[in-house]
């Protein structure tokens, strides 16, 4: 394919997923005209996908100059970065299957613009401007933090004294981890597990690590299609939940020799270890959709085995010195990502839109907030909700004067 073909099939992708967004489209037209974010420069490090470039653009139609690299070093579309490099002009340093250092190399030069807004997801950029570039670092406005994983960094970060400007965690609205990490995450690993392997998952007996809006929408999705599902949990509560939801709970000890397909997102480390995968069957199949690639313990895979050979497009097989044949996804990264296309543009429309309306709080708050992890305000959640409601031609009632009052009353009793 030549570079004129690679530059019409990014537009195609992106155009394609726009169809799927229209509250950044509402939100886009709105900022076409008012310019919230006028001379200001955005460091942004986020999968670089479709639908983030339908974010990208909004954000340079806004009036800012963006600068963007990934946030994963196997999730990057080269078509992506190729159209907006050329025909938007976007500053993009990223490609797909980059080397962790030119992963580093890429967030650094981002950081070396200078931004006065920060998106991240995963809290790389994040915690790199805030430890590396200090002064840098006291000049951003604020950032947005898109993911779990990265909203505990963050506030790991604060605790510790070392986050130099305010952050709000996106991940905490409503209207992006009730959706995106529910259906986004459910719909897209599966699909991730489904194209590397394409086997069938009616039957099959599979673990959910972790029971988060994240592994929710996964064990879901297996039940949907015929799986017999076990979450383990470390939290007596979602356990609980998961319980309640119908689903066996075990410890990954005990389900470790029982199934056929084991998944972690836990945003944790060590999930599956040596000790378990000592108990797997033979041809059990690993997947993670946890942010990063630290919850199988792939160095003990490596460091083990006999053979390992590439059986298709992001599956290998890793063969072990007792004769079993372990079946890894996507080199333990983001399944949904680098086995599949990420979440669908529908939800990420909403996760975007909350990034959008904040880096607007932002701008308009300058010098306001102090450093710190702070939630995405009430009205912008709502306000996101009923555009998406709108899009879809669905009204909802709305109090009276009289329940409003009495909902803010205490003297109306039995």
């Amino acid at each position: 394919m030549d570079r004129v073909d690679i530059i019409e099939k990014g537009k195609l992708l992106i155009d394609w997923a726009s169809k799927e967004m229209p509250v950044l489209k509402i939100i886009r037209d709105s900022f076409i005209n008012t310019k919230p974010l006028a001379g200001l420069k955005i460091g942004a490090c986020l999968h670089i996908t479709s639908e983030t470039a339908n974010l990208v653009l909004l954000l340079r139609d806004a009036g800012a100059k963006v600068f963007l690299t990934a946030s994963n070093p196997l999730s990057t579309n080269d078509e992506i970065v190729t159209y907006l490099k050329n025909y938007e002009s976007i500053e993009v340093n990223s490609k797909q299957g980059e080397t962790t250092q030119e992963y580093y190399e890429n967030i650094k030069r981002v950081i070396e613009n200078q931004p006065d807004l920060i998106i991240d997801d995963g809290g790389d950029l994040i915690s790199t401007i805030c430890t590396e570039y200090k002064t840098i670092a006291s000049k951003v406005i604020g950032g947005c933090e898109e993911t779990t994983t990265g909203v505990i960094r963050i506030n790991n970060l604060y605790k510790q004294g070392k986050l130099l400007f305010p952050v709000i965690a996106v991940n905490n609205a409503r209207t992006k981890h009730m959706f995106d990490n529910r259906y986004g995450t459910g719909q897209s690993t599966i699909d991730g597990i489904l194209r590397a392997t394409n086997v069938l998952l009616a039957g099959k007996t599979c673990v959910v690590a972790g029971y988060g809006w994240c592994g929710k929408g996964v064990a879901q999705k297996l039940k949907a299609m015929g799986s017999k599902v076990i979450v383990t949990e470390v939290d007596p509560i979602k356990a609980l939940e998961a319980v309640m939801d119908g689903f066996e709970v075990k410890t990954m000890e005990e389900a470790s020799s029982i199934a056929d397909i084991f998944i972690t997102v836990t945003g944790n480390i060590k999930v599956i270890t040596d000790k378990h995968l000592k108990k797997m069957k033979d041809g059990a199949i690993l997947a993670n959709s946890g942010h990063f690639n630290v919850e199988i313990d792939v160095d003990y895979l490596e460091k083990t085995k006999i053979s390992k050979r590439k059986i298709r497009e992001n599956l290998e097989e890793y063969i072990m010195p007792d004769g079993k044949h372990f079946y890894l996804i996507a080199e333990g990264r983001l399944a949904n990502l680098v086995a599949a296309e990420g979440h669908p543009a529908t939800v990420m429309d909403m996760s975007f839109a909350n990034q959008a309306l904040c880096l607007e709080f932002f701008a308009k708050n300058k010098s306001k907030l102090k450093p710190g992890v702070y939630d995405v305000l009430t009205e912008i959640d709502k306000k996101v909700a009923y555009y998406k409601l709108s899009s879809m031609k669905i009204k909802i009632d709305e109090l009276t004067e009289e329940q409003q009052k009495y909902l803010e009353s205490w003297n109306l009793g039995t």
